[in-house]
């Protein structure tokens, strides 16, 4: 059967601009094992572009097609509720991009919704801007909840956090795309062409990356290289079928296929189309 992986870049892959030892290693074992794979990631900013030449220059050579961003899904969402809309935009050039792709158009007055991303150039004027947008009417989205951001200087407030104020201010909750939402989740392992019981999500996080791989019944993978410790885990309700210390414990082929490649199991399996399901399924 097939397996393919979605695996999260920030705490997985590198920390800020340097490569976690063993990453390399482990894209360069999915490689020579056939496995599809593909980097998710909850920021918004940059394009896939952008994305796919960052990695390439830190010595992991991928293209556009290996990158799924919080702001495609947004994009797509959107464009598949209300096709040929308008929004209003708190963000930058990966969202507005991903929005034109998607047949929207970004306006600053009387748009269909709210779309709010990360962005470094945000002014109380934009956030009152949207406030009153909001309780004139518009759809109120954010590309994802996660209150913070890691930048090389320390931490910055993420998109999470500015929603909230914008939340706080009309008394109306933002819908949220992005990671752990089921929406992000669904898209990206569509977009790999995978089922579910062929998913493999792997991440540093357990809010976002492992609570999301749970929710879809994929088979998750927490890292330790990242912003969650092993005795964090007694505090959540939910726990990834395999805990390691970095991707570089998955580089072990035999580890790879034993331990941490699923099974089929037909119960949890999400067929692509009825007729490819009922072939594999044949007795």
């Amino acid at each position: 059967m097939k397996r393919g992986f979605l695996l999260d870049m920030d705490g997985v892959i590198y920390r800020s601009s340097e490569l976690i030892p063993g990453a390399k290693q482990f894209i360069e074992t999915l490689r020579s094992c056939d496995i599809p794979f593909m980097f998710l990631t909850n920021n918004s900013q940059r394009t896939r572009r952008d994305v796919a030449t960052k990695l390439e220059r830190m010595g992991i050579p991928v293209t556009e097609k290996h990158i799924f961003t919080c702001a495609m899904a947004t994009a797509r969402y959107l464009a598949r509720q209300h096709p040929g809309g308008t929004a209003y935009v708190i963000g930058e050039g990966g969202l507005q991009t991903a929005l034109h792709k998607n047949g929207y158009a970004v306006v600053d007055r009387s748009p269909d919704y709210v779309v709010v991303g990360e962005g470094r150039t945000l002014s109380f004027e934009m956030l009152e801007t949207a406030v009153q947008m909001v309780l004139d009417g518009a759809k109120l989205v954010a590309t994802n909840l996660d209150p913070n951001c890691p930048t090389k200087s320390g931490t910055r407030p993420g998109c999470g956090a500015i929603v909230k104020l914008i939340e706080e201010a009309t008394g109306i909750q933002a819908f949220s795309v992005g990671k752990p939402s089921p929406v992000m989740m669904r898209q990206a392992r569509k977009e790999l062409g995978m089922a579910t019981s062929e998913t493999i999500m792997v991440g540093d996080t357990m809010e976002t990356d492992i609570l999301g791989g749970v929710q879809m019944g994929y088979r998750t993978v927490l890292v330790l290289s990242g912003g969650t410790k092993r005795e964090d885990l007694k505090n959540y309700a939910y726990q990834p079928d395999l805990v390691v210390d970095s991707v570089a414990d998955l580089c072990d082929t035999d580890m790879l296929i034993h331990q941490v490649l699923p099974t089929n199991n037909r119960e949890d399996d999400t067929p692509l189309d009825i007729d490819a399901w009922s072939k594999a399924h044949a007795s």
